[in-house]
């Protein structure tokens, strides 16, 4: 065993000495014709289908070149062609095998070869056919995945993908409806097909606009340009769903400000269309307002959360707030426009209420300050009108009013004080901070809130006027309910739980909780709103069985405002002030405190009686008109002459301070 391991320690030894030798370094390895031919022709192989069809047609030459030369050199045939025969011929032979049958009577060597040349030819064309056939293919799925270019100019890109993409669409369509062969472009990172097919599903109505779909990241230049945004009317960039990724480490808006600053190197400085974002989390305002800071006044940032906390407080304060702020924010119905020439520069505020008989004049622009309900005596002047009408197209030629005032039918306003309430709140989720803070601004001081959630760990913001108590418990639970929701409540909000459940487990657990809380609050003989925040529209139907006041779709209503956002600019500081605690908001308010019940009168007059008190009329809600379905028969915008009498629960919409 030693004299192994000396022997194997020498022979090692010895083959390291050799290779620590001096060392010749050899150059390149010679490389022949057959390799550099063999390189070139998988250069060009590599170019795909072009370069095959290319190379079949070569060979196809070379085929028929060949056996048309050796046709004539060898005289196979009885009679003497000339080369260009002999070649069609090969030709005809090469790509149809039934030319052979024809060459009976003809020498057995010139069938033969004519025979060699067709099985050639078979194979030349099936390997043409392939080619063919999988460059169509390819064609096909290059057009599934939507890599086209959008060669349109006045159109709507949409970026990125959510649940809220049909109501934009489906919004957009409607704003289209007074537009030449309008186009909405979509683009996001999914299949095209699919996008395609769940856009016709959810959105079967287009009028006449037309959507196309592409696929591709709004954050890659590349795949940005294929929407064409520098031609665009408006961008609208939606915060994306997670999807099948990981909720817990999906950030919805680094992907939106990744895609602005693809927009900012792609649109640059010029003057190009407007932009409007998404963003959940309002930390994140700051950096997206930095991007657009090359231009100003065409970026718009809609905060979800803020907007759907602001929205569900405002409407849990009165019964069929929602309805009106539905009208007003969708393009079905009557919205907000403005009105820049007008005869109206000498007249009042208070006049100008009354001046135009199918626009309902709410407020007045100055430069780009937006004043909603400014004082009765204020002089138009040459401010822009803030106006609710049906459409656009009658701005210019809306007539005047000639319905007149009852003056004797003016009620005396009721002397309203403020007391302390108490409010429930049932669930939590990202924006219930926000929504207890603005809670806490209408509130009376001495006003108690119980939060009572099941899931998340609640951080209560600092209250001036609420005492507010948090109990851990389910909202689901008959028991918990009963103790913590008192027939006699003030205010009663559900919020969903989307922080932790996904939409239809969070719509379906909100859904028994309002079924629980209806049937409580029907043993008191006070009439307590119950607002509802839910995560898909589809639910709202389903909430009416458990006689709702009022449905909040979260989703829904930030698509709304989005749209309104892309198509006219204006309206952005008209919707901060509807939504925000200072200034003038929505309010119903029984209709015996502006005209005496059981009077027939002219909606102006109404609308004068509201003004007497600094308020602006804008619509009236009664049970008499209420459809199927619906408990508040809101109207917004009547007609001045349209003859109304006031009975018992009507109520008039006015924009009013509290």
């Amino acid at each position: 065993m030693a004299r192994n391991a000396q022997t194997l320690r020498r022979r090692t030894a010895e083959a390291i000495g050799q290779r620590s030798g001096p060392t010749v370094r050899s150059g390149p390895p010679a490389v022949g014709l057959r390799a550099r031919l063999q390189y070139a022709f998988d250069n060009t192989m590599s170019r795909g289908t072009p370069a095959l069809v290319a190379w079949l047609f070569v060979v196809t030459v070379a085929l028929v070149v060949v056996f048309a030369v050796i046709d004539i050199v060898t005289g196979m045939r009885e009679q003497h062609i000339g080369f260009w025969e002999a070649a069609f011929q090969a030709l005809l032979h090469a790509l149809d095998p039934g030319t052979v049958a024809g060459d009976t009577g003809a020498r057995w060597s010139f069938i033969v070869m004519m025979l060699v040349l067709t099985i050639a030819g078979l194979f030349i064309v099936s390997a043409l056919i392939g080619v063919i056939a999988a460059g169509i293919d390819a064609r096909i799925a290059d057009l599934r995945r939507g890599r086209s270019v959008v060669l349109e100019t006045d159109h709507t890109v949409i970026l990125g993908w959510s649940d809220s993409i049909f109501t934009v669409i489906s919004e957009l369509t409607l704003a289209n409806e007074s537009r030449r062969r309008p186009v909405v472009a979509v683009l996001a990172d999914r299949d095209k097909v699919e996008m395609e097919e769940e856009i016709r599903a959810k959105v079967p109505a287009l009028r006449g606009t037309r959507v196309v779909c592409r696929s591709g990241s709004p954050a890659d230049l590349d795949d940005l340009a294929i929407v064409s945004p520098r031609a665009a009317r408006s961008v609208v960039l939606l915060s994306p769903d997670a999807g099948g990724r990981d909720r817990s480490a999906f950030d919805p808006d680094r992907e939106v400000v990744k895609s602005l600053l693809a927009l900012r190197s792609t649109l640059g400085t010029d003057a190009g269309p407007r932009v409007v974002a998404q963003l959940r989390d309002p930390a994140n305002l700051e950096v997206a307002r930095l991007i657009g800071r090359d231009r100003p006044g065409s970026l718009s940032l809609l905060d979800i959360r803020e907007t759907v906390a602001k929205l569900v407080v405002q409407t849990s304060r009165q019964s069929g707030a929602a309805a009106v702020y539905r009208e007003l924010f969708d393009y079905d119905g009557d919205e907000i426009y403005f009105v820049e020439d007008h005869p109206l520069a000498a007249e009042t505020y208070a006049d100008a209420q009354l001046h135009y008989e199918t626009l309902t004049v709410i407020g007045v622009v100055d430069g780009g300050t937006v004043q909603l309900n400014p004082p009765g005596d204020t002089v138009i002047g040459s401010r822009a009108l803030v106006v609710v009408a049906e459409d656009d197209s009658i701005l210019g030629t809306a007539p005047r009013s000639t319905a007149g005032v009852d003056l004797a039918a003016l009620a005396e306003p009721p002397v309203e004080e403020l007391h302390a309430t108490h409010a429930v709140v049932l669930g939590w989720n990202e924006r219930a901070p926000i929504i207890l803070s603005e809670l806490d601004r209408y509130a009376a001081p001495g006003s108690t809130l119980t939060v009572v959630t099941e899931h998340g760990t609640p951080v209560v913001p600092a209250t001036r006027n609420l005492a507010v108590t948090v109990v851990q418990a389910g909202t689901t639970r008959r028991a918990v309910l009963d103790e913590h929701v008192p027939a006699d409540c003030d205010q009663v909000i559900v919020l969903c739980y989307s922080d932790d459940l996904d939409a239809e487990a969070a719509d379906a657990t909100t859904l028994v909780t309002l079924l629980h809380v209806r049937d409580i609050l029907a043993t008191s003989a006070s009439s307590t709103p119950v607002i509802s925040e839910m995560m898909d529209d589809r639910n709202r139907v389903l909430a009416q069985v458990a006689d709702i006041d009022d449905v909040v779709v979260s989703g829904e209503i930030v698509s709304l405002i989005v749209t309104q956002l892309s198509e006219d600019a204006r309206i952005e500081p008209v919707f901060q002030d509807l939504l925000q605690a200072e200034g003038s908001e929505i309010y119903l308010r029984p209709a015996e405190g502006y005209v005496l019940p059981g009077r027939e009168v002219a909606w102006a007059t109404v609308v004068a009686a509201a003004a007497r008190r600094g308020e602006t009329a804008i619509g009236f809600s009664s049970a008499s008109l209420a459809d199927e379905g619906s408990r508040f028969g809101v109207v917004v915008n009547p007609p001045k002459g349209e003859r109304l009498t006031i009975g018992d629960g009507d109520r008039v919409v006015v924009l009013a301070e509290l």
